[in-house]
């Protein structure tokens, strides 16, 4: 049996996540949270592996996990394609399964976000590169309809990325893209770059004939033939252009204010030709969004990807290490207080546990792996903080638990325990430290070695498609 799964419930299921984040109510409420860990080395050459979708790899993900902060921010995200002059776009097609490497959208170096409808062509029928570059109409009417630029190309203007959005969401790779909500639903008045892009949305309409395909150009065209698109539908209007015999090119027809022939009402329509002396001539039609293009920039670009941010700094209330690295990142929802059943709802908390000495600890302890003299117990160690000092242990450690008063060494250095609160099977004491084993683990993402340092920012982005 052949099946597959619609954009349509990708979209859905990444919006019910993306209102968990933005909208949480009642008891159904989730809270996520991106976490890092992992201090130790991959191997002697610090080749990163894949990571794999099993119960194995998330034990021991969870088993170096060292800090976690709120991911309280969420959006829609879809790949960045530049606008660069001289490159070839794609228009925009009903037929599409997926975005094409040369893509139907652009991001220019305005912050703005164009679909291209129609491909620039010769009266040959050859493909133009893309040379002006898409830019909003400065006209507030025309600005809410495809243009025509001197290259052929038609664009769409869909929204304007602001900086608040940028800082967040803005990547080498990825564009953030959403859908204005009411500043009812927002719970908040819109900004004008909110209110640019609701006009956009409200303006779009439904059922138009985007673009004419060539399907078969025919043969023994002496003029060009009488092009009627069929459907039901009103006012889409299109002229066939020919060359050497064939029908090469299909324009959609434009008023003398620059109104492109689109039309509305469209669900269904055919293309006829009549006329120009030739046969054999044929194409289909192309047609946009149920809601019209605009209306959800979501569907117009194909986003089934969601983008969750945090930045922790520096030290993060302490919860975060410094003069320390990790390697792996993580999406988790909804951990639990340590030692207890409750959610954590703080900012951000360490997960790493902790042994007491009887003295302050060595900094030679730090980032190495120490070894109880009686128990014969190994872990790694990721922080020193006076007479604690923050471990884990791993696969290559083992997991056996220290005993209580016995000497550790490790480094170069060495130190005892004190006679309570050692038990490796603890979890730690403040109360502001998540349970390593609650929680959702909804990512896995492998890296090389990021080093943190006590004035630094990570900018950690975590993209799930769907």
């Amino acid at each position: 049996m052949a099946a597959i799964i619609t954009d349509k419930f990708k979209q859905q299921f990444a919006q019910t996540v993306f209102q968990e984040v933005f909208f949480p109510t009642g008891s159904s409420q989730h809270k996520y949270y991106i976490g890092i860990g992992r201090s130790e080395q991959w191997d002697s050459s610090e080749t990163v592996p894949t990571p794999t979708n099993s119960p194995r790899s998330i034990r021991n993900l969870r088993a170096g996990l060292q800090s976690i902060k709120t991911a309280s921010d969420a959006s829609f995200v879809i790949p960045r394609y530049n606008w660069t002059s001289g490159a070839i776009y794609q228009a925009y097609d009903d037929d599409f399964t997926e975005i094409p490497n040369n893509s139907y959208y652009v991001f220019t170096e305005d912050n703005q976000v164009f679909i291209c409808l129609q491909q620039g062509r010769s009266n040959t029928g050859s493909i133009n590169t893309s040379t002006v570059k898409p830019t909003k109409p400065t006209d507030a009417t025309k600005a809410l309809r495809p243009f025509k630029n001197s290259d052929g190309y038609i664009w769409k203007f869909l929204y304007t990325l602001g900086g608040a959005r940028s800082s967040k969401f803005l990547s080498a790779n990825f564009i953030p893209i959403e859908e204005i909500l009411d500043s009812a639903t927002l719970g908040r008045s819109h900004t004008l770059l909110e209110s640019e892009q609701l006009l956009v949305q409200d303006a779009a309409v439904p059922g138009q004939i985007t673009a004419v395909a060539i399907t078969a150009g025919g043969t023994g065209y002496t003029s060009a033939p009488t092009v009627t698109i069929n459907g039901d539908g009103v006012r889409a209007a299109a002229t066939a252009f020919v060359s050497g015999g064939a029908v090469v090119k299909i324009e959609l027809d434009s008023s003398t204010d620059s109104t492109i022939a689109m039309g509305q009402g469209y669900n269904f329509a055919s293309v006829a030709f009549n006329g120009g002396g030739g046969t054999g001539a044929n194409a289909r039609t192309i047609i946009g969004p149920d809601s019209g293009m605009g209306n959800d920039p979501r569907v117009d670009l194909k986003s089934t990807s969601l983008m969750f941010n945090t930045k922790p700094e520096g030290i993060e209330d302490s919860n975060f290490l410094t003069n320390q690295d990790f390697r792996q990142v993580t999406l988790i929802r909804d951990p639990k207080v340590a030692g207890g059943d409750s959610d954590f709802t703080g900012t951000s908390g360490k997960v790493l546990r902790f042994l007491k000495l009887q003295a302050a600890a060595s900094t030679s302890f730090k980032d190495v792996v120490i070894t109880g003299q009686n128990s014969g117990a190994q872990a790694h160690i990721d922080d020193v903080d006076n007479d604690r000092i923050f471990f884990h242990q791993s696969e290559l450690t083992g997991f056996k638990p220290f005993a209580e008063g016995e000497v550790i060494q490790g480094g170069g250095a060495s130190g005892t325990l004190v006679g309570s609160g050692v038990d490796a099977d603890a979890d730690a004491f403040t109360i502001d430290d998540i349970e390593k084993l609650s929680g959702d683990i909804l990512y896995i993402e492998n890296r090389a070695p990021v080093f943190r340092s006590a004035n630094q920012t990570e900018d950690i982005k975590v993209v799930i498609t769907l």
